[in-house]
């Protein structure tokens, strides 16, 4: 998930490249082609997805966690939206100071958007998650078009500049912060993940996956078949085939829904996995010391990305391709990866677990 995420990022900071599709910036050579593709094909607006049903999922874990130590459900779902404020102040502190591409304040809105469910029956949950998915279904390819069509291109500019400097770019984040996560739930459709993560947790697919293989099957099978053919047309844009910007608008709404499936389907690949490891190995105890600190590395990341490729910092955004924005991104997150194995070793959890923790349950 946080190296997805890291892919996805990268391209944002590569203010000298011609814009491409959406957020990736036109191709230079084969290299650069690949990772476009691969990046529509398996990232971008899927990395978001995943992490979205994981977070509804873990919502529940957290829920049922506390109810099952005696705590009434009215005080666990206060403790739930307590760390979701939390992790609002989390995103504002990235997003203003660091300056990195915030999905916490999302996140954390989300958490209060769906926190009323936790206590309803699971038919409450799929009367919602059906609303909501057919709002989105019906409106998100329509506000990409016209917002397609108002730039009058295939693909956005980068949003930062030769000229950014870190002041400048705190004060107008500083500004701007809050309609940024009700900017990202308005263009991209993050609750039907997370209330799809909520739906899976319900019936525990993750956690005890070994009991719902055929249903895991079958949910990576079609989810990711429906996030490949969604996919498809956003591949053509620009190059086999030159839509109008309206068209173009609903494609990338197309291909932003279809993510959910995508999402979901990683999510249960991953539920697959662990059936099959019957004993972890090195490369699985890396990632779960990974997974463990995933708050502390996701800002960890974020301000990495920024501290080598942004125009405030070290500025390689301004003279790398794609390509190697790739490849700096993977390099970023397998550092991520050695220095949690360094704190799993030293039993030592991350930095922003334990504060996310103490603020909490200060009062507990």
């Amino acid at each position: 998930m946080l190296l997805l995420i890291a892919l996805a990022h990268a391209p944002l900071y590569l203010y000298t490249s011609e814009p491409g599709i959406m957020q990736r910036v036109e191709s230079t050579n084969f290299f650069d082609e690949a990772v476009n593709l691969f990046g529509m094909f398996f990232i971008d607006n899927r990395a978001r997805a995943m992490f979205a049903v994981l977070l509804g999922y873990g919502l529940v874990l957290s829920f049922e966690s506390k109810i099952s130590k005696g705590k009434k459900g009215i005080d666990a779902m206060k403790t739930i939206r307590r760390r979701s404020w939390y992790l609002i102040l989390f995103g504002i502190m990235l997003a203003v100071f660091i300056g990195g591409q915030d999905i916490l304040m999302a996140y954390g809105l989300a958490g209060l958007l769906v926190s009323w469910l936790l206590a309803r029956e699971i038919k409450a949950l799929i009367r919602t998650f059906t609303i909501i998915t057919l709002v989105y279904c019906l409106f998100t390819p329509i506000i990409w078009g016209f917002n397609m069509q108002e730039i009058g291109s295939y693909g956005f500019a980068p949003e930062v500049s030769a000229t950014d400097t870190y002041l400048n770019t705190m004060m107008l984040t500083l500004f701007s912060f809050p309609i940024i996560p009700i900017m990202n739930h308005l263009m991209f459709p993050i609750l039907p993940s997370v209330l799809i993560g909520m739906w899976i947790a319900r019936y525990q697919l993750l956690t005890e996956p070994e009991q719902h293989l055929k249903t895991l099957y079958f949910i990576t099978l079609i989810g990711l078949t429906i996030s490949l053919l969604g996919a498809l047309p956003l591949s053509f844009l620009g190059s086999v085939w030159h839509p109008s910007f309206f068209v173009a608008g609903l494609i990338s709404g197309l291909h932003m829904l279809t993510g959910i499936a995508g999402g979901l389907a990683y999510a249960a690949i991953f539920g697959i996995i662990g059936t099959k490891l019957k004993k972890p190995g090195l490369i699985s105890h890396s990632l779960i010391a990974l997974g463990k600190r995933s708050l502390t590395f996701y800002v960890w990341n974020e301000a990495t990305l920024v501290l080598l490729l942004s125009p405030v910092a070290l500025d390689l955004g301004g003279g790398v391709s794609n390509g190697i924005a790739a490849l700096i991104a993977m390099g970023i997150w397998s550092f991520s990866v050695i220095l949690a194995i360094l704190l799993e070793k030293n039993n030592l959890n991350g930095p922003l677990e334990i504060l996310l923790r103490r603020l909490v349950y200060k009062n507990k």
